[in-house]
């Protein structure tokens, strides 16, 4: 006899064995502490835990919002093997867990919401990506019923008796922890067992008196199990104390760490710091090291080919040694970007418009990062079928670089209020940052104000000028209103 209870069977095989099988069967469900699901989520990228409320953002931006983090879950779902119809039928399913991912995601950036900001495409793309990285270690192969069972967990539930008893091949379906592997489960054994001193392990000791509590660290061995084996005076405490030399602040070396774990396993001497010197030479503005690695700590551990070959890249662009400092240290994520897959075929791209490529480079790097097909293609047509030339978006798109990093959603609302505010298109073309400003903490407001005032900004007026800035413009218009 066969127990179904263990195993993990797909629906459509399920369906088959309920019309031909004698044995009992159940429905194949998850059931484990509701706690242990969040952990993740707590410790992934963020010092927070996902309680910010959808209500203090506005439905519309929680719609626009929802769209991206349903692109996000459908891409990661893909990447893990998923086939379109499977990760199209997940996300179908997982309602509550895409609203679970928007609040967490305003919960992370809450500081941005709260003075009128709005996320880019890439900023949503790396807050919850980690994320999902981090479940995924956790839960492995049963992801997605832990995303389309959220937030409750489900019960074993007995389907039927049935017919006759037919042998088909099945995967055993383990609880979370069973998923992880051997070495993983070393590794883990390693971080939270007690030694003959009845304490925990010098160096785990040492990352808690950092601010890594426990679960923190676990998450980084999931991940990364060699982390646990690296030794306190070896590896961790001179990284450490490397980095606070350089002036990063002890809060975010935890950050850090979670981030690039492996950071610990690389020799200072050998390894970390000619490769500093090497980036100091290709640009980096040494002054400014502590920023830079808290931004990109995976910069650090790079080959000097792959180094090299974005910088020469960049200077191939048109971007002179000056330039280039500034990218490499305002954006060190660049040098994750494929030349041949990514950053050259942006650049075609961007080409073939008309764009000033070493200008969207200077400004924006992080554009080069969008997928063509999904991100930039389809904002080019939006702006195309609202009647702008191509000439105007090429100007738009260098004049505000970063236009290409909203979501399609997101410019969607912001054209169709446009459109009641009485502005000629043109003022879009003199002043793109309009789609980077919010619409219902800034664009709406401000508005409102100057409509009932009765006088008329420029949009950049309107938008742009401080809170002080906006109502002297106010003040001036009216004023000359008056005296004529």
């Amino acid at each position: 006899m066969i127990s179904f209870m263990q195993l993990r069977i797909p629906n459509a095989k399920l369906a088959f064995l309920s019309r031909t099988s004698r044995v009992p069967l159940y429905r194949i469900v998850l059931s484990f502490p509701q706690k242990v699901f969040f952990c993740a989520a707590k410790y992934s990228e963020s010092e927070v835990d996902g309680s910010f409320s959808l209500r203090l953002v506005p439905p519309t931006l929680v719609a626009a919002e929802k769209e991206e983090a349903k692109a996000v879950l459908t891409l990661f779902l893909k990447k893990q093997g998923l086939s379109n119809a499977l990760a199209a039928r997940a996300i179908n399913r997982s309602e509550s867990f895409i609203d679970h991912l928007v609040s967490r995601l305003h919960s992370v950036h809450k500081s941005r919401y709260l003075v009128g900001r709005e996320l880019t495409t890439l900023e949503i793309r790396d807050a919850l990506i980690p994320y999902l990285e981090a479940l995924h270690e956790e839960y492995g192969s049963i992801l997605v019923d832990v995303v389309e069972s959220f937030p409750n967990p489900p019960v074993v539930e007995k389907i039927e008796e049935t017919v006759e008893k037919v042998p088909i091949p099945v995967t055993p379906a383990s609880p979370p922890s069973a998923v992880l592997d051997s070495k993983k489960l070393k590794a883990l054994a390693r971080v939270t067992d007690n030694g003959p001193t009845g304490k925990l392990p010098p160096h785990i000791l040492y990352l808690v008196e950092l601010g890594m509590d426990i679960e923190r660290i676990r998450v980084i061995t999931r991940k990364f199990p060699a982390f646990a084996y690296y030794s306190l005076e070896g590896k961790i405490k001179p990284v450490v104390e490397f980095l606070l030399d350089l002036g990063v602040p002890r809060s975010q070396i935890p950050t850090i760490l979670s981030k690039r774990p492996q950071l610990c396993g690389i020799s200072l001497s050998d390894n970390l710091i000619p490769t500093m010197t090497f980036l100091e030479e290709l640009g980096v503005d040494k002054e400014q090291w502590a920023k830079v690695i808290y931004r990109f700590p995976a910069l650090l551990t790079y080959s000097r080919p792959k180094l090299r070959a974005t910088v020469d890249f960049l200077y191939e662009m048109g971007l002179s040694a000056e330039c280039v400092s500034k990218v490499l240290t305002r954006c060190p994520n660049i040098i994750s970007y494929s030349v041949e897959d990514k950053l050259r075929p942006a650049t075609e791209y961007f080409r073939s418009m008309g764009v000033d490529v070493g200008v969207l480079l200077y400004r924006c790097p992080q554009t080069f990062g969008l997928s063509i097909e999904a991100n930039i293609k389809p904002a080019t047509e939006f702006f195309k079928d609202k009647g702008f030339s191509m000439t105007e978006i090429a100007t738009m798109v260098s004049r505000y670089g970063a236009l290409y990093t909203f979501s399609l959603a997101k410019l969607v609302l912001k054209w169709e209020f446009f459109l009641t505010m009485g502005y000629p298109r043109t003022e879009l073309v003199k002043f793109p940052q309009y789609f980077g400003y919010s619409l219902e903490e800034r664009i709406k407001p401000r508005f409102g104000i100057m409509t009932d005032k009765g006088v008329r900004l420029l949009l950049n007026q309107m938008l742009s000028l401080s809170e002080d800035g906006f109502n002297k413009a106010l003040k001036r218009k009216l004023q000359k209103l008056i005296d004529n």
